[in-house]
């Protein structure tokens, strides 16, 4: 009892003389800049013999192994970071800890000794891609070295603790012949979308949340001529194309305390446009920027691409026509002909019930009818015989007779 007593007092001290000098090792590397991992252990290291001089030299070591890991690393969640078949990482706040693995979700049983650890982790993640999270700014999109998606989210916006989303993506680039191994799309499906791709067949890639859209329109990239002028368009670089020499990479900027200045994704099409693209590729539309793209899709800048959130094709238009009301008023039909004119291909990815991800539809737009977009699929997934069929043929060839296919 005794024994259990004295230990539990003991962690306490080691808790809060390390949660004191974790405040004064963030107050130096505010002021410090660019500081390098080396640098960064060695002021660590000063600071655990300044001001922990009654811990023991284990303590010690294990001291300064912590806040290493929590202002340069993951703390405890790199191992989940370097586990490569975890694909997302939720915490939500500093006890609760889920990731994803092989498609289902699991709980992790460590956790953060104090909310105050997990936002160390948070504003160094933040902090590298200059970004800013704090009361003011309690919500933050960013990256990891690797390229995996980020979203931070601290109170007063979050209620139960600072909230962390990690999506990762896989370190080597997912090829279509990978895609067509893992039983995501039919080979037949894969070499028609590789002919449109070359053909420069503009075409929107749609479906849920973890759907793997970023995914497929990296595998569906790899078909772009290597000779074209690409400009890709991003809240967050994740984009990973394959073998293009000629490319530019945008990433949208958010306003913060030190400079006011905020570049936005319609600011950067509108650039882009003047940069001399052969194609724009937008990581995802989703608000009034879907103006910017349809107008990039329109003026000549055949094959570009882009993502999108929705649930069916269908639904992919109807979102399309909502994000262009949302930037200007236009009347309905003068944004169904816009889209109409400059999208020709819809591809729908979806998760089924054993968590695969799919390709579920692909339809080409086949202009206006009736007032409205008329769509006709190509291939749709049949529920009972668990598979993409083909349902149709290609209406439109004009492209594909025009670059010699």
């Amino acid at each position: 009892m005794f024994a259990k007593d004295g230990e539990r007092e003991i962690g306490n001290i080691f808790e809060e003389k390390e949660r004191q000098i974790r405040t004064r090792l963030m107050e130096q590397l505010e002021t410090a800049g660019n500081v390098s991992d080396e640098a960064i252990r060695d002021l660590i290291d000063r600071l655990v013999l300044t001001e922990g001089k009654d811990l023991s030299i284990d303590q010690m070591v294990a001291m300064s192994a912590d806040l290493f890991a929590s202002v340069r690393r993951l703390d405890i969640l790199q191992e989940l970071a370097d586990d490569d078949h975890v694909t997302e990482i939720m915490v939500n706040g500093p006890d609760r800890i889920f990731y994803e693995k092989d498609g289902r979700i699991h709980r992790w049983p460590r956790s953060f000794s104090s909310p105050e650890k997990l936002e160390d982790v948070m504003q160094q993640i933040v902090g590298r891609c200059n970004r800013v999270i704090n009361a003011s700014c309690p919500i933050a999109d960013a990256r990891l070295a690797d390229g995996s998606r980020v979203n931070a989210v601290i109170a007063p916006a979050a209620l139960n603790g600072p909230i962390l989303t990690i999506r990762k993506f896989p370190k080597e680039s997912v090829t279509m012949e990978r895609l067509v191994e893992w039983g995501s799309i039919p080979k037949e499906a894969a070499d028609f979308l590789a002919l449109l791709a070359r053909s420069r067949y503009s075409m929107i890639i749609g479906g849920g949340t973890s759907a793997g859209k970023t995914t497929f329109l990296n595998a569906l990239s790899e078909y772009i001529p290597k000779e074209e002028r690409i400009i890709t368009i991003e809240d967050n670089a994740e984009l990973n194309l394959q073998d293009i020499p000629n490319l530019v990479r945008l990433e949208a900027k958010k306003a913060n305390m030190e400079d006011a200045a905020e570049v936005t994704i319609r600011e950067l099409i509108r650039s882009a446009l003047r940069m001399r693209p052969d194609r724009i590729i937008v990581g995802e539309v989703r608000g009034g920027e879907a103006v910017d793209m349809l107008q990039a899709f329109n003026t000549g800048h055949d094959g570009s691409l882009c993502t999108i959130h929705a649930n069916s094709c269908y639904d992919m238009l109807s979102r399309l026509e909502t994000m262009v009301l949302m930037a200007l008023p236009l009347p309905l039909e003068a944004i169904r002909r816009q889209i109409a004119s400059g999208v020709d291909v819809l591809i729908h990815l979806g998760r089924l019930a054993d968590h695969s991800r799919r390709v579920l539809e692909i339809s080409e737009v086949r202009g206006m009818k009736d007032g409205e977009v008329s769509l006709s699929p190509i291939y749709r997934w049949n529920d009972e015989a668990e598979a993409l069929e083909k349902v149709g043929d290609l209406y439109d060839h004009r492209k594909l007779i025009r670059n010699g296919k």
